[in-house]
């Protein structure tokens, strides 16, 4: 999202030249280097061969594209709502806030559900990371942060510790314990490091590892004990702004999205990227894998929702009406898969049919842009966060 976008110029001798430049981070060999223009450009240039040229490079990189999207479309033989013609609609849909929590001093920007369903924990532009119980709406914790715009949070997969960052560049980890008066900044560790702010972050299935995205255009795995790099992932053009990890137990891959309006799905073990969709018009704010992790959804800044099929390598479903001018900030599936909830700029949420391509429900209530949504592990309801400094539970 364009709010959430900063941007910080670095000035300083070149690791290459030596002089004094406005210089730019590049990875040589998955290692951060800052070179200056100028060098980073000669590097593009070496190895060229004989009659080769920069352009002439890109042309054919256009053009090998240009064959993949072909070989794609005679694939295309069908869309989704035409195979789901036969499926029954569905009925009448009542959703609404069972919950209010209230709590946070400014806009909340990200939250995430524990896996015994009923805490959660929330991260605001206050510089306060909150763990909520979302049966009573108690705090259970509060944590304040050294930096204001907390972007990101996550529960851990045990439900003992959370995970956080934003403007400070880092991602930190705090242990949770049944002792509500202790000091939780004094136990704090920092894990990740960043060159930018950080934008996304989730645990792998143990409590041991951490995925983290960013403004500096790249995510990362990394070790929580010791805090070593064990995987970086370079590919997008721009900030990214989201990630989920594909939801197998044994699941290896994990899809980001960002402000390059580029979907790309990873690899952890090697590092590389094994699929990627462009077919959004502006900034990519949230991806979601499917219950079933082959496909997974994206909402974005040009207001629609897509959905994409990885077995069949492209997008097979657009979730937009004319009257929706916003852009889409958060989605999640319901449990079975059948509904997309998506949350948008417009203070709404708008709940999807996947299968038919249809809205069945607007929920009303926020009072302000919906920034975050999750729906809760057991599926009977979901959360959303707003920039009305609240949280919703719905069912």
């Amino acid at each position: 999202m364009c709010d959430q976008t900063f941007l910080t110029v670095l000035f300083g001798p070149c690791g290459k030249c030596k002089r004094e430049r406005p210089l730019r981070t590049i990875y040589v060999k998955a290692e951060p280097v800052t070179y200056c223009s100028l060098c980073v450009e000669m590097m593009a240039t070496e190895g060229l061969q004989e009659n080769e040229t920069l352009a002439s490079l890109k042309n054919e990189a256009e053009s090998l594209k240009e064959k993949l999207e072909e070989e794609r479309a005679k694939l295309h033989d069908v869309e989704l709502h035409q195979v789901a013609e036969r499926v029954e609609s569905l009925g009448q849909f009542v959703m609404k806030t069972r919950r209010t929590l209230k709590g946070h001093g400014n806009k909340v920007l990200c939250m995430d559900w524990c896996k015994d369903k009923r805490r959660i924990v929330s991260s605001s532009q206050d510089g306060k990371v909150i763990v909520w119980d979302a049966f009573t709406t108690n705090k259970e914790h509060a944590v304040t942060m050294p930096c204001t715009w907390v972007m990101a949070c996550a529960y851990a997969p045990s439900g003992c510790a959370i995970a956080c960052g934003g403007l400070d560049n880092k991602c930190s980890v705090y242990p949770l314990t049944f002792d509500k008066n202790e000091n939780m900044a004094a136990k704090k560790k920092s894990v990740a490091m960043h060159t930018n702010y950080l934008s996304a972050c989730s645990f792998t299935n143990s409590d041991m590892q951490i995925l983290t995205a960013s403004g500096d255009g790249t995510c990362a795995l990394w070790d929580v004990e010791s805090g070593q790099l064990l995987q970086s992932f370079h590919g997008h053009g721009a900030d990214v702004l989201c990630l989920d990890l594909a939801p197998s137990e044994t699941g290896n891959t994990f899809v980001s999205g960002g402000c390059d309006k580029k979907a790309m799905v990873w690899d952890m073990r090697t590092g590389q990227c094994i699929q990627s969709f462009e077919t959004h018009e502006s900034d990519i704010n949230s991806v979601r894998y499917y219950p079933s992790g082959d496909a997974f959804a994206s909402g974005s800044d040009d207001a629609s929702c897509r959905l994409y099929d990885l077995r069949a390598d492209r997008e097979v479903a657009i979730y937009s009406k004319e009257s929706i001018i916003f852009g889409a900030s958060s989605v999640d599936f319901s449990l079975s898969g059948r509904l997309l909830f998506a949350g948008y700029n417009d203070y709404t949420i708008n709940v999807w049919d996947v299968l038919k391509g249809t809205r069945v429900s607007i929920l009303f209530g926020h009072e302000n842009r919906v920034s975050t949504l999750r729906v809760s592990p057991d599926g009977t309801a979901f959360c959303s966060g707003s920039w009305d400094h609240t949280l919703r539970i719905w069912a």
